[in-house]
């Protein structure tokens, strides 16, 4: 090493593991530099020495000639990590003899091409979404595969509370589709699949950028070309090494939303304490006084003269309230009397009938 380097990227460009896996590290108090323990942002200076666990960390060559990129073609069932004590762990399944770890993940019951690498320089470059970089994959479902079906998971679907971009996605059979994607969401494929109500049945990568499965069967592996090698390289020449904050962006210091929320049908929800009862109102401030003055009922019946006595209302005595009128109400029950004979005007003709 010529130069100072920062601490997590001289242990990624070694091959011990990636920035952010020697960032955890650090964290953790597992990495020193001469016998002292580093802080995140600490920079390795030429003819320090590194050691994690113990063991010493030696720096990469200049041009990169000790590093290693490999293809693996992941059967299903192997788990894509670097912890050696759980069972079917890819490391254990490739059995290579320099510490290498997967570039990117595929989750256990899915298949297909994987890079890993000894290079943790390179492991953002690839992984990034803004760097848009194609991943193609092939998707059996449990359905037939409509044009709407193919139309929806190429506009975006909405998952993990954001809406995936914009992608390519074609017809294969009555039941798969190919779909090219430029994200890595957790479960990217399944997810969008269930969304619109189709089950996944098999997942499988075909090609990752430039590289696809020819001449690897599952469970192979192999180092990539040189010719690869450049054309990664150039394809990653502009990327960004770091990620960006997905998860809103921002503007002015303020969150923006992605898409605007609709509001809420209805009356809106009280805040916190300011329910209806009388406890969370009359519960008295600092100084002893209730927080708000209380509802007077229809009799007048609170004191609110003796309220910076007790933070509690009095009760006035009954002889003090004032009464309470009395209302009458008639009975409904009662029979209805006779109307009354309407007055008979002195011009009227009226007729008697004769007795018999």
């Amino acid at each position: 090493m010529t130069s100072e380097k920062r601490l997590n990227k001289f242990i990624s460009e070694s091959g011990f593991c990636s920035r952010r896996e020697a960032d955890k590290l650090i964290e953790q108090q597992r990495v020193t530099i001469n016998g002292q323990l580093p802080e995140l942002g600490t920079k390795v200076q030429p003819g320090d020495c590194v050691e994690v666990d113990g063991k010493p960390i030696k720096a990469s060559a200049a041009n990169k000639s000790d590093r290693i990129y490999i293809a693996y073609n992941k059967p299903i069932g192997i788990t894509c990590t670097t912890e050696r004590d759980v069972k079917g762990n890819i490391i254990d399944a490739i059995g290579h003899k320099r510490r290498i770890f997967p570039i990117g993940r595929l989750d256990k019951p899915s298949e297909g091409l994987i890079f890993l690498t000894s290079d943790g320089d390179i492991v953002n470059k690839i992984l990034r979404a803004e760097n848009a970089h194609d991943k193609e994959y092939e998707v059996t479902v449990d359905q037939p595969v409509s044009e709407r079906f193919l139309s929806k998971m190429a506009s975006g679907v909405p998952i993990l509370g954001t809406v995936t971009q914009p992608c390519r996605v074609s017809l294969v059979s009555k039941y798969q589709f190919r779909i090219i994607l430029t994200q890595g969401l957790n479960r990217q494929i399944r997810r969008m699949c269930e969304y619109l109500g189709y089950d996944v049945k098999a997942l499988k990568r075909i090609r990752i950028m430039n590289v696809d499965l020819t001449g690897l069967k599952s469970g192979q592996w192999r180092n990539l070309t040189e010719q690869e090698m450049a054309e990664i390289n150039a394809a990653v020449a502009g990327s960004s090494k770091t990620a960006t904050d997905t998860a809103q962006p921002k503007q002015n210091g303020t969150f923006k939303l992605a898409r605007p929320i609709k509001p809420r049908s209805g009356n809106p929800r009280r805040p916190s304490g300011q329910g209806e009862g009388r406890g969370a109102l009359e519960r008295p401030n600092e100084r002893g006084e209730p927080k708000r003055k209380p509802r007077e009922d229809n009799h007048g019946r609170y004191d609110r003269s003796e309220r910076s006595d007790s933070p509690r209302l009095r009760r006035k005595p009954e002889s003090e309230a004032p009464k309470k009128k009395k209302v009458f109400v008639d009975n409904p029950n009662k029979p209805k009397a006779e109307p009354k004979p309407k007055p008979v005007s002195g011009n009227t003709l009226t007729l008697k009938r004769k007795p018999k």
